[in-house]
């Protein structure tokens, strides 16, 4: 039923799709429970429908109640309330028409997960089509999971990147602590705490003492990437920045910069609890996406404006690159044993070490392997779980990156 008309008639079904529309936002991932379908309900039937706005609204300020949920409400609504949108494409659908050869909108964000919460029902009430039976030999095939596991996140349906949640969920996130100079309190602590003990004894009037403690307080270290989004890293880095969406919301202090020809601060943009909407936003600050390289020049600009805002306590740098640039490698070897001193750990995740047959024959690479800590591939999902066990334990054999500069020795 479109919202139309200002007085509700007792016949009419607003109530029930309303109902049903609530339900298609709880299976879209919003938070909709009974009370606030019935008080949307109660809502509408106070204010009335003047117009489409209004009743937009209206729904909006009973049933959005988290920030990161707008986007999802605002393509339900869209695609449930008739919109002549919708129904164009319909109809385009069914009509034998030509081929259109017109650029493609950019998806919106949370699109296809409201409109196949939307159309679960319908799909299942089809019949079921008659397939004929084909035998396949799978003997050389890969899995679903293993699909899944090397698929784009920004071409996955629904219910994909839904297990890729799940995927992502199951991987053991880093518990890397440190201790700091602060302290907190703390029953088995080795240490006294004088100001506790002598305020519990102001509240009794001093005439008891109680003996209390205190003990160093741990914290997740800052954990800084700096991606590389060039031409030859950007399939990766999109990946990637999915990972760090469900660790930022894990963990405070994460700070995401990318870089290709200039250096980009998506920080603010990867703190939106939903992923479509975080992505969105990340993808308008960036100018330079699938573009040239300068890994120096990135940096530098790094290290002069930000290093001292982002690297204190303990930071751990994860940089992602394949190493390969452009410029001069003089000012990157200069940059790279800067941006060591200044971190805790430095990590290079290199896309490149997928092949058996890698070798640290490049300028960029033999230019900054002599200053990294680990060396890892990132590829795939298990090469992020890998990076998670690393973070959290010391450094294994594997990832030594002086195995490379062995290498690189026995080659000259």
């Amino acid at each position: 039923m479109t919202p139309s008309t200002s007085v509700i008639q007792p016949e009419g079904r607003i109530a029930d799709n309303i109902v049903y529309f609530a339900r298609a936002l709880r299976k879209a991932g919003m938070r909709v429970g009974p009370a606030s379908v019935k008080d949307a309900i109660e809502a509408v039937l106070a204010a009335g429908i003047g117009s489409r706005d209004d009743f937009y609204w209206t729904l909006h300020a009973v049933l959005v109640t988290r920030h990161e949920d707008h986007a999802t409400f605002d393509e339900a609504f869209r695609l449930f309330w008739k919109s002549r949108e919708l129904i164009e494409k319909m109809l385009a659908m069914f009509s034998p028409v030509a081929l259109d050869h017109r650029e493609k909108q950019k998806p919106r964000a949370a699109e296809s997960r409201v409109s196949q919460a939307m159309f679960e029902g319908h799909e299942k009430a089809q019949p079921p089509r008659e397939i004929p039976e084909i035998e396949v030999d799978a003997r050389f095939t890969v899995s679903g999971n293993e699909v899944l596991r090397a698929k784009d996140f920004a071409q996955m349906s629904a219910a994909e990147l839904s297990r890729a949640r799940r995927e992502i969920a199951a991987l053991r996130l880093p518990f890397d602590m440190v201790r700091t100079r602060r302290f907190k309190p703390d029953p088995h602590g080795a240490k006294a705490d004088p100001r506790a003990m002598l305020r519990a004894a102001a509240r009794i009037g001093g005439q008891l003492i109680l003996p209390k403690f205190r003990s160093a307080r741990e914290v997740h270290p800052p954990l800084v990437v700096l991606a590389d989004i060039s031409g030859s890293m950007s399939q990766y880095t999109r990946i990637f920045l999915h990972f760090l969406h469900a660790l930022t919301e894990k963990r405070r202090r994460v700070h995401t910069f990318v870089f290709g020809t200039r250096l980009t601060n998506l920080t603010r943009q990867m703190r939106h609890r939903d992923p479509d909407e975080a992505l969105a936003g990340c993808a308008a600050m960036v100018k330079d996406w699938s573009g040239g390289t300068r890994i120096g020049d990135a940096l530098g600009e790094f290290n002069r404006l930000w290093s001292r805002r982002v690297l204190g306590q303990g930071a751990v740098v994860l940089l992602i690159t394949d190493g390969l640039e452009r410029d001069d490698v003089a000012g990157l070897s200069e940059e790279m044993e800067r941006l060591k001193k200044s971190c805790r750990r430095l990590i290079w995740l290199n896309p490149l070490l997928r092949f058996d047959g890698f070798e640290a024959r490049a300028r960029g690479v033999r230019a900054m392997l002599p200053h990294v800590d680990e060396f890892r591939a990132v590829h795939n999902l298990n090469a992020l779980g890998d990076l998670c066990a690393s973070l959290g334990a010391p450094a294994s054999r594997s990832s030594d990156p002086r195995r490379w500069l062995a290498g690189l020795s026995r080659a000259a």
